[in-house]
């Protein structure tokens, strides 16, 4: 019986996760947590037990973004019809996961100490999953481009910070012209400009 109790935890804590990231997407990190119970159909309390401080929450909530962007690349891999075509995809949700922290660059550069370690593990998550998609689609010949999964995701990084608060900023289209850019070009690609 155990076990099961974790289980519903599990499952619990995992609900209360997605209901806060999708609060945060729509309201922004400072959301009250009241529409965040309410999104997850669950009383102000069912957060509190599970994440007793915003600072909790807002970690939780990354971490397990995180964790999916990082689960998602090998899985994208087998899916898609080339390596580069899963690279495009693992990007897209990239990008996904970066525009849509509304407030949460502010609060990770805030001195609290429970906020400290999230860089380094987006790093330690991410730049390995960057890195296989970048080599299989070097190994398949796709990618003529030289380019560091750490310089890829940087890059994707700065294009996104112009996003928030600009309408006519289109941050997706401009990581979609890089990706598409590391391709390279061969003499005759491209037509000169006359």
């Amino acid at each position: 019986m155990p076990p099961q109790k974790r289980a519903d935890a599990r499952r619990n804590e995992q609900t209360l996760l997605e209901a806060a990231a999708s609060v945060f997407v729509t309201s922004g990190v400072d959301a009250p947590v009241r529409d965040i119970a309410a999104r997850a159909g669950v009383g102000v309390g069912t957060i509190y037990r599970h994440f007793p401080t915003r600072a909790d929450l807002i970690v939780a909530v990354y971490r397990h973004q995180v964790d999916a962007c990082a689960e998602a690349g090998p899985e994208l891999l087998k899916q898609e019809p080339t390596p580069h075509a899963a690279l495009s995809r693992w990007i897209d949700l990239f990008v996904d996961f970066l525009v849509t922290k509304h407030g949460l660059a502010a609060v990770l550069q805030s001195d609290n100490a429970s906020f400290r370690n999230l860089h380094g593990l987006f790093l330690e998550r991410l730049l390995p999953v960057c890195a296989e998609l970048l080599d299989a689609a070097v190994t398949a010949g796709e990618i003529r481009v030289e380019i560091s999964p750490y310089e890829l995701l940087r890059g994707v990084g700065n294009l996104c910070a112009g996003a928030e608060g600009d309408e006519r900023y289109d941050a997706r289209r401009l990581v979609k012209l890089l990706v598409t850019g590391l391709r390279g070009t061969q003499p005759g690609d491209v037509t000169p400009v006359a």
